[in-house]
């Protein structure tokens, strides 16, 4: 676990690890919203690049019958 400190105009700095494991890039847009008791930090991606996301998600459940 990292720990960070916030400075006097309210900023943070993302530990390099964490930028490398995640893939952060200078510049990149996040969205911020509290959570709980915690600050959560999500990375905007644009939608080209979730293609392949979802690959091999298991897509065989049933529907309800209003759904069909």
């Amino acid at each position: 676990m990292e720990t960070v400190k916030l400075s006097s105009k309210y900023q943070v700095v993302i530990p390099s690890q964490i930028r490398k494991t995640l893939g952060l890039k200078p510049g990149q847009k996040m969205q911020v919203f509290p959570y709980q008791n915690r600050i959560e930090f999500i990375p905007v991606i644009k939608i080209e690049d979730s293609k392949g996301l979802f690959k091999g998600i298991n897509t065989t459940f049933e529907r309800e019958a209003d759904r069909i």
